[in-house]
């Protein structure tokens, strides 16, 4: 990816947060993700698993592009965090879940993301959270967990570094 899009506000809402995740420097970091959800996209012996395509290939130019332009459906998250814990089977590992307050009064559950482990540290009580999300079409519009027959591609995280009022 040559370009690199901004999605969140640093400062929106009068609230000012960090930003602790961008899928694009996962991917830079990780290139052969993109190579592996590619390869699975256009894997014709598997219909049933990975990405339809619709919106170009995972990671790509076009891909991008059409999250900048808001061709691919999106959505922004915003809450404040009342809960973080690990979920798993791994026993005694960090936080890696939080349940977010969400402005209208639901609760919702979330994956903690970061590129620096340090960065788990800002995930505390009381802080707001700004999630930037894309739904990319599956092949198996069935095997969505939520049923909007998409997968929810985490694009951007920011957080506050401290407690807001709710």
């Amino acid at each position: 990816m040559s370009e690199v899009f901004m999605f969140l506000s640093l400062n929106e809402g009068g609230v000012p947060v960090t930003l602790v995740y961008q899928l694009a420097e996962e991917l830079r970091r990780d290139p052969g993700q993109v190579l592996l959800v590619q390869s699975l996209t256009l894997d014709k012996n598997r219909p049933l698993l990975g990405l339809k395509g619709a919106f170009g290939l995972f990671g790509s130019k076009e891909w991008w592009a059409n999250i900048e332009q808001r061709v691919m459906p999106t959505k922004q998250l915003s809450g404040v965090i009342v809960k973080t814990y690990y979920s798993g089977q791994d026993g005694d590992m960090p936080d890696n879940t939080m349940d977010l307050l969400l402005e209208g009064g639901a609760i919702c559950t979330e994956g903690i993301y970061v590129h620096d482990e340090e960065d788990v540290g800002f995930y505390q009580v009381g802080s707001r959270v700004d999630i930037f999300y894309a739904f990319d079409p599956l092949k198996d519009k069935n095997s969505s967990r939520d049923k909007s027959g998409a997968s929810k591609v985490v694009i951007e995280v920011a957080i506050s570094p401290g407690s807001v009022s709710v």
